[in-house]
């Protein structure tokens, strides 16, 4: 397993991410510039948060069309590799068009650096399939534009569908405008794609990996990552197996009867007699 973490000029929290998974959750992790092509060997990749080509127009504008955001929407086709945004990172999927919706300026106007409370609302993903429907995880936030907006039509879709992973809400998982530190719309935190294996989420889950930075709730997000890519890398190569021997049976067949037409005496022809 092997996870991709990428890096854009202006990016600050790469080395977070790195740290998180190469020495926290103890699986292999990997920079990527944000020039490369060479992407699908990963089973994850991570957009880390940040000021990525120094949010010049807005946060993310310039990002999406770099080369390996390219390389990372036909990655994201993949329904079994995942690709997670952090901040800076969610706001990239954004307007890659990855994820639907914007980021707007925090209702205050101001940079806010914080911990916050968030509810997991869809447990059925593969980066939650860790937590408990309502769990609450405490993850700082740091953004100026965490303002997450789309119009009605988006979220009545993001809400049938599920696609609402986590919302902002008080420690004891009450959800309201208190509890809200951006004004995003319905409290959104975080949400995934149609296919469910492309998250974009504000508060920074790399932050909170040990006890000793104030929580260690992040860690839940990462390993549920890691069980889904175990879980579907071992059924992947269940299926891989089962068509190596079918193929082995369709050839071990052909070379039998190819055999057997070898080996198989013709009939005598029967020579005609002349009649005298």
């Amino acid at each position: 397993m092997k996870f991709g973490v990428v890096v854009f000029p202006g990016s600050n929290c790469d080395a977070d991410c790195f740290w998180a998974v190469k020495d926290i959750i103890g699986e292999k992790a990997e920079f990527v510039w944000h020039e490369s092509k060479d992407i699908m060997k990963y089973d994850a990749i991570i957009i880390p948060g940040g000021f990525s080509y120094g949010d010049y127009l807005r946060a993310g504008a310039i990002a999406r069309f770099s080369k390996v955001m390219e390389n990372i929407n036909k990655f994201a086709e993949n329904k079994n590799k995942i690709v997670i945004g952090i901040c800076n990172g969610f706001q990239i999927l954004l307007e890659a068009g990855l994820l639907p919706g914007a980021m707007l300026m925090n209702k205050n106007l101001k940079f806010i650096c914080r911990y916050v409370n968030i509810a997991a609302d869809n447990v059925k993903t593969p980066f939650t399939n860790r937590l408990i429907k309502g769990q609450v995880l405490r993850i700082p936030i740091a953004h100026n534009e965490g303002n997450y907006f789309c119009d009605d039509k988006t979220l009545n879709s993001l809400v049938k569908n599920d696609r609402i992973v986590f919302r902002y809400c008080d420690e004891k998982g009450n959800i309201n405008e208190n509890a809200n530190p951006n004004g995003a719309v319905y409290n959104i935190a975080g949400i995934i794609n149609s296919k469910g294996n492309v998250l974009g989420m504000m508060p920074h889950p790399e932050r909170a990996m040990i006890d000793e930075l104030g929580s260690k709730d992040g860690r839940l997000i990462f390993e549920s990552i890691v069980d889904f890519i175990r879980k579907t890398g071992n059924r992947g190569k269940r299926s891989e197996i089962r068509n190596t021997k079918r193929k082995m049976k369709k050839k071990t067949k052909r070379k039998s009867v190819k055999k057997i037409k070898k080996t198989a005496k013709k009939p005598k022809k029967k020579s005609k007699r002349r009649k005298k």
